[in-house]
């Protein structure tokens, strides 16, 4: 073991870890997750079918099988494909919160395992597949300090064997924030509000847009249709969780 190792469990001796969600300590030997409880992850409310099989949106019907929600009937997305594992309640709220507005961005380790799953479920064979966080404005990174959407796509980007691209994409608009717009409302606030750098390379590619959550879908959409303008044969998006709407 390395001094940096016996350091660590000499901490963790002194202060037990504890679930980031419910706080009760992680040293029992229980827990299969670094930041979590097994009670806890266990309570994440999971998305399954019947879903739509495009955008994801889950249904509230006692017929399983997938089918397409109206909105995709009546027009499709620019994406290939939209999940998100979890609905954006309990502890993933929770969790979410705490990445994105306190700034323990560490706890996206433990939930590489999670979204990746969910990605190969969905897409399929990732491998040579590229990966590009939904970009914040710039404005708003200063604000922050971090992008959450880039920290997720570094959890996951090992385990799927892709390489992450956060440079292309660019969010060149500041928007308003898309909580408390109608659907109609959150297409207009994004509209143009994204652009790709000077000759990307993006032909003929396949593309996995990763956000932290998504509502209606109209974001990524946004960032879609700019990728396949650039000639993308393909965009997935994965969000780790999705409001429903």
């Amino acid at each position: 073991m390395t001094a940096m190792g016996i350091f660590t469990k000499f901490l963790e001796l002194i202060y037990p870890p504890r679930c980031h969600i419910c706080r009760t300590f992680l040293a029992d030997g229980k827990n299969s997750s670094a930041h979590f409880c097994d009670d806890c992850l266990n309570s994440l409310v999971k998305i399954t079918s019947p879903m739509c099989p495009v955008c994801g949106t889950p249904f509230e019907s006692r017929v399983e099988q997938d089918h397409l929600c109206g909105e995709c009937l009546e027009k499709m997305p620019y994406f290939d494909m939209l999940t998100a594992p979890y609905l954006y309640k309990g502890g993933i709220m929770d969790v979410i919160h705490q990445i994105k507005y306190s700034g323990k961005t560490y706890l996206a380790k433990s939930l590489g395992a999670m979204l990746s799953a969910s990605a190969r479920e969905r897409f399929g064979e990732t491998k040579g597949m590229l990966i590009m966080p939904v970009p914040l404005h710039p404005k708003r990174l200063k604000e922050r300090g971090f992008n959450q959407s880039l920290v997720l796509a570094r959890a996951v980007a090992p385990i799927l064997d892709t390489r992450i691209d956060f440079l292309s994409l660019r969010r060149v608009r500041y928007t308003r924030p898309q909580t408390g717009l109608k659907r109609d409302e959150r297409q207009r606030n994004v509209k143009g509000a994204f652009e790709l750098a000077e000759n990307p390379g993006l032909k003929g590619k396949t593309v996995i847009l990763v956000d932290d959550v998504t509502t209606t879908g109209s974001t990524l959409n946004e960032c879609a249709r700019v990728l396949k303008r650039a000639g993308c044969e393909r965009v997935f998006c994965l969000a780790l969780a999705r409001a429903v709407w």
